[in-house]
């Protein structure tokens, strides 16, 4: 079918043999599965209601633009590359590692899979569920709403990045991020939120958060509760009920360009503990 062009599909195992549907145009799926290697490279206009991506469907969706999935399981790796315009509606992707790379103008819900999302732009997710380390490495222009992430080392390098009324559990959360906001979350993390140009906290909770802030400017976060530890950060106002340890090295910053707002500070250090 390389090259095929208003097509319906139902009911269909596309077994051996790579790229059945290349180049195609104008194609609705439904009912059927994919069990071999790049089906749906440089196609335009697809919907796919109903369908499985097997394990071994790697590689499925790249250079594909305006593509709608629904109701749909996505087994295989390594999927949607330098795609424009990916809607997945009631799709479950199994097992996303390397999956959504270089893409525009996605809406998702859920995923499984290290190194999720890296470099692409124009994300909107609403009910969100990831498991997975690396997640958007380098995204921007992204709204995230409901979500649910156990994530080392998410949002690093991301760009105009906005997440509200969601949970995250992961290490080093945000590094290199600029226009990082976070609205109504709840935040668990070692040495997260570091070296972060404009990062804006709004009623979030941090929970067992330690070494956080270290290097970022543009800070302006309003915690609930209590932060574990805060250390170096460079500038911005920072207000908490409560820092069990507050580290302020006047030889890596200058701590009079951070406002610190909070009633019970435990510990002050001027230098960091010993490991």
């Amino acid at each position: 079918m390389f090259h095929g062009k208003k097509l319906h599909i139902e009911q269909t195992i596309f077994n051996d043999g790579e790229s059945p549907l290349k180049e195609s145009r104008d194609i609705v799926l439904e009912n059927s599965s994919f069990q071999w290697k790049y089906p749906l490279w440089y196609s335009k206009n697809i919907e796919a209601r109903d369908c499985t991506w097997l394990e071994m469907a790697r590689s499925g969706v790249w250079y594909t633009d305006h593509i709608r999935i629904e109701d749909t399981l996505i087994e295989a790796p390594k999927n949607f590359r330098r795609c424009h315009d990916v809607t997945l509606d009631n799709v479950y992707l199994a097992n996303a590692a390397e999956t959504f790379w270089n893409c525009e103008g996605i809406k998702l819900v859920q995923a499984r899979g290290d190194y999720f999302g890296m470099n692409s732009t124009n994300i909107t997710i609403d009910d969100f569920k990831l498991v997975g380390n690396y997640a958007f490495d380098g995204a921007k222009n992204m709204e995230v709403h409901n979500a649910r992430m156990l994530s080392k080392d998410a949002f690093w390098n991301s760009e105009n990045v906005t997440v509200y009324d969601s949970v995250i559990h992961g290490e080093y959360l945000g590094w290199n991020s600029k226009n990082l906001t976070f609205i109504n979350c709840t935040i668990e993390s070692l040495q997260g939120l570091c070296y972060i140009e404009n990062l804006k906290m709004i009623n979030c909770t941090l929970l067992n958060t330690t070494l956080a802030f270290e290097y970022s400017k543009g800070i302006n976060a309003q915690i609930n509760g209590r932060i574990k530890s805060v250390m170096n950060p460079s500038e911005g106002r920072i207000q908490a009920d409560e820092i069990e340890t507050l580290i302020l090295d006047p030889e890596k910053i200058d701590p009079a360009e951070t406002e610190i707002i909070c009633p019970t500070v435990g510990e002050k250090l001027d230098k960091a503990p010993e490991a």
